[in-house]
């Protein structure tokens, strides 16, 4: 039902299970992929396995000057960027009994990260979607926390993640006109290695056990998702948030 022949797509944390998913299923389908991650290492295996169909680009996305040259970099490649999947993510905890230095220091790191450097990639894409008569999509990778509330020690990703989803719906009202479409995408509980602190002390079968259907779901489920706002079909769902938890928190 849908293509991405000839998209141009810019992925961050491609490095990362819903990241390199997503990648292999943009390329899949037609699509060139810009794939972001910290690291070189960690796009290595996806960059060798994607070939000529994906192109791999490295920042520190907690370093706001290089998150701006990232999106120049990334327009370079092919002179467009069809498609931008904010995605890139990690999960370092903040206890509450932490020096209160140390708890500020993980705010910071996870508004940047999961806040900050994607709405400074938003706002370039907007600009840049706003000049032309194709227009543009994006689509943020929020969470299931940014409604149900997370955990003790991640108020910090709950919080960004919430923001997120504001700032997508914000997007999606003020630029729709000027050919901007925006999604917000919300997974619970996935597994890949941004989840191995609970996989390993507390077990995939409590977090499939929340969930209507018995089980967690995989990076390819979200990555399916993304892939078909991506396609352009979902035009007139600017500004939906889709929950992909299995029914474990049901809007």
């Amino acid at each position: 039902m849908s293509s991405l022949e000839g998209r141009v797509v810019l992925i961050t944390g491609a490095g990362g299970g819903i990241g390199s998913a997503t990648a292999r299923t943009m390329v899949a389908q037609g699509a060139h992929a810009l794939i972001h991650d910290i690291t070189g290492s960690a796009l290595d295996p996806l960059a060798k396995e994607l070939g000529d169909s994906a192109t791999a680009l490295v920042a520190d996305l907690t370093d706001l000057a290089a998150v701006k040259k990232l999106w120049d970099d990334a327009w370079v490649v092919k002179g467009h960027v069809d498609v931008l999947v904010n995605n890139a993510g990690a999960y370092p905890p903040a206890p509450l009994d932490a020096p209160l230095e140390e708890w500020l220091k993980v705010w910071d790191f996870s508004l940047d990260l999961h806040l900050k450097a994607p709405a400074v990639l938003c706002r370039e894409a907007v600009a840049a979607y706003a000049g032309l008569d194709r227009g543009g999509i994006i689509i943020n990778l929020a969470s299931r926390a940014a409604f149900r509330g997370e955990d003790p020690e991640y108020w910090h990703y709950a919080a960004a993640k919430a923001g997120v989803v504001a700032m997508t719906r914000t997007i999606a009202r003020q630029y729709g006109r000027n050919g901007v479409t925006a999604f917000a995408v919300a997974p619970g509980y996935v597994d890949t290695d941004l989840n191995e602190h609970f996989r390993d002390t507390v077990g995939v079968e409590v977090a499939a056990e929340q969930t209507g259907l018995g089980e967690v779901a995989q990076p390819q489920d979200v990555a399916n998702i993304i892939a078909f706002l991506a396609s352009g079909l979902a035009k007139h769902a600017t500004g939906t948030t889709i929950d992909v938890n299995g029914a474990s928190y049901v809007r």
